[in-house]
């Protein structure tokens, strides 16, 4: 009887192989993957710390450069202070005032302790120099109306530029200064400062370093055969330049020997870039054999020169080793202690899991639930009381207007009393006098007399009761109860009011709307307090106006302006003009504010323009001033018609003045 296994068996048997097998892999891939994590993370905080102190010796020797160029870049501006060499610069063939200023260039280059101080004229030739008898650029005759630093200062732009002597070869930095004569360019100034400082401040970094000008060409560097390369290839336009100008005089720019591909912070205006090893022209001095290079690059201030410093990362490639080894070995044990822990917790941790995130979903829910009725409860309770508040307080607003608008009309019926007792007095007068005169008639017997004071007596009563009529009405503390109203009517009585008023200071009324002509529908007796308002402004405003003309009229409504919203039967509109001295842009835009008022102070609380709005509005009108091209100021109030009512239209005919 065999027993050989089925393959279903060997299946089995071979299934836990595999997925040991897989385990291990995975477990190899971890520590792997670990000891690539340190790596890079130490090489990470290596770059980063070798970032910092290359850049702080960056700062330190930038802060060197700019104290050996800018020390002496304000000289050239102050040439152009000694008389002798605007004079010059007026006079160039005098040669008594070039043997002047070449002194007092000598002086002052001595004292500077510069390369050469020069002065040319507009052409570009120079005129006078601390070298007279000798030098390159500063030599006295020399043309050099190609440099760029004297296109800049002729320009009226202060020139820096590094350059090759034109017959010394000796390089040097020159910065130039425009010399006016008035708001002219006449000259230029110029000063050659000696690099040579900068040459002794290389050991300082430590490490390989260069500088380089705005066309990307090492100027300096602490390897000589860095000098005179360019980092990027040169254009042919960017060698034509070159050529011009002469900057490296007849010297051929070659390619720099490595491959720096630098990255640049905007903000910091900091280049960084990391040359890998191997690649010729690697450098001598500190670089480490052929381990890999960081180059750190930073703008100089004020100046179109960069510096870059190349760095080995020989040291933090090998301690990024040490502790990648370090880490892959903590990583393998703990990947041990992981997996013989998961093992046997895996299933008691699942249980626990599943427990708690039921429980957890449950508590959750409940909580939510709540929440939602909760707050669902305070917003319905929030709503009623914000429900009730603003009822309260749309009643005690409508409360407080009706008693500003009473308040409004008492005022004006008490500065109206004295003209209403004036024209109740002449006919109490005479009644009782013509009284006296009938009780005397009566006594005589003569009815006739008797019977024509009486007649007299009740014209006289009726003329009284004319008087008092209006007032009683517009006295009267009502609600508003909208109604079609004749606003001729209610014009009438507003003028009526302001009779005296009128008489008394000469005002010309000029009345364009008859009676039926125009029917509002609003509250006539608040209509009136609008009208009464709008009227005793208009008569303020011309207080001192040499013409008063009060004009009243009923006008259309501009072609394609919107209608009133509560206007479905029309609209008219009634304007109030004055010829008094009118208000500004600014006044128009604040007339209708609370307590804002153009009157002098103490006349008028500024209340009455905005209760007339609020009491337009409330009809579903509303009141807009302008500021006519013929001067005074003009209301108009636009109103609802009323019902089955006419649109209103101007009035036709003469006008009526008061």
């Amino acid at each position: 009887m065999s027993s050989d296994p089925t393959p279903s068996q060997t299946m089995q048997r071979h299934a836990p192989m595999w997925r040991r097998g897989a385990a291990a892999l995975l477990a190899v891939l971890v520590v792997l993957g670990s000891g690539w994590a340190g790596y890079a993370l130490s090489l990470k905080q290596g770059l980063q710390a070798l970032r910092l102190e290359s850049s702080h010796r960056l700062d330190l020797f930038a802060s060197a450069v700019e104290g050996v160029v800018k020390r002496l870049e304000h000289v050239p501006a102050t040439i152009q202070l000694n008389p002798e060499v605007l004079a010059l610069l007026r006079s160039p063939s005098r040669q008594d005032r070039v043997d002047a200023v070449n002194i007092y260039l000598r002086r002052l280059n001595a004292h500077l302790g510069s390369l050469a101080v020069f002065v040319l004229d507009e052409r570009g030739v120079v005129l006078s120099s601390s070298n007279a008898d000798k030098g390159d650029d500063s030599l006295v005759g020399e043309d050099l109306a190609f440099r760029p630093y004297f296109l800049e200062a002729l320009s009226g732009r202060v020139g820096r530029h590094f350059a090759i002597g034109a017959k010394s070869r000796e390089p040097g930095y020159f910065v130039s200064h425009p010399i006016r004569d008035g708001a002219r360019v006449v000259g230029v100034a110029t000063i050659k400062i000696s690099l040579e400082p900068i040459e002794a401040t290389w050991d300082m970094l430590g490490a390989p370093a260069l500088l380089a000008d705005l066309n990307q060409v090492v100027i300096l560097s602490s390897q000589p055969e860095w000098r005179y390369t360019a980092l990027t290839a040169l254009t042919v336009d960017q060698r034509v330049d070159l050529q011009m100008s002469r900057l490296f005089d007849n010297l051929r720019i070659e390619r720099f020997p490595l491959q720096v591909q630098l990255s640049i912070d905007t903000d910091s205006q900091v280049l960084e870039g990391v040359l890998p090893g191997g690649q010729s022209g690697r450098p001598r001095a500190g670089s480490g054999g052929s381990s890999d290079m960081l180059v750190l690059g930073r703008a100089l201030d004020g100046m179109d020169w960069r510096l870059l410093i190349f760095s080995s990362l020989r040291g933090v490639q090998n301690q990024a080793l040490l502790h990648a080894m370090l880490l892959a070995i903590a990583a393998g044990f703990v990947l041990l202690l992981a997996l013989y822990l998961n093992q046997r917790r895996r299933i008691l941790r699942q249980k626990l899991d599943t427990q708690r995130m039921l429980r957890q979903a449950n508590v959750d829910l409940e909580q939510k639930v709540n929440r939602r009725t909760r707050a669902l409860s305070e917003t319905n309770t929030r709503l009623r009381h914000e429900v009730a508040e603003r009822q309260q307080a749309e009643q005690t607003l409508r409360a407080a207007q009706d008693e500003l608008v009473h308040a409004g009309k008492m005022a004006v019926l008490g500065q109206l009393a004295t003209g209403i007792t004036h024209e109740l007095t002449q006919p109490l007068g005479a009644i009782r006098t013509l009284s006296g005169n009938a009780s005397e008639f009566l006594r005589r017997g003569d009815l006739k007399a008797v019977a024509g004071n009486l007649g007299i007596v009740a014209r006289l009563a009726d003329q009284m009761g004319s008087i008092i009529e209006p007032l009683k009405g517009f006295a009267r503390k009502s609600a508003a109860v909208p109604a079609a109203t004749d606003v001729a009517h209610a014009l009438g009585n507003a003028l009526f009011l302001y009779d005296q008023r009128l008489r008394k200071e000469q005002v010309e009324v000029r009345r364009h709307c008859r009676p039926g002509q125009a029917i509002a529908w609003c509250d006539p007796n608040r209509l009136e307090q609008v009208l009464i308002n709008l009227v005793g402004n208009a008569i303020d405003a011309m207080a001192d106006a040499p013409v008063k003309v009060l004009t009243l009229d009923i006008a259309e409504a501009p072609p394609g302006e919107p209608a009133l919203a509560r206007a479905p039967h029309g609209e008219l509109r009634l304007q109030v003009r004055d010829s008094g001295a009118g208000f500004t842009e600014a006044q128009r835009l604040r007339l209708f504010e609370p307590f804002f008022t153009t009157k002098d102070a103490g006349v008028g609380l500024g209340l009455g323009l905005a209760i007339s709005r609020d009491i337009v509005r409330e009809f579903g009108g509303e009141i807009e001033a302008e500021r006519p091209a013929e001067g005074g100021a003009l209301f108009t109030v636009r109103l609802p018609c009323a019902p089955g009512s006419p649109a209103a239209s101007p009035a036709t005919g003469t006008d009526d003045a008061d």
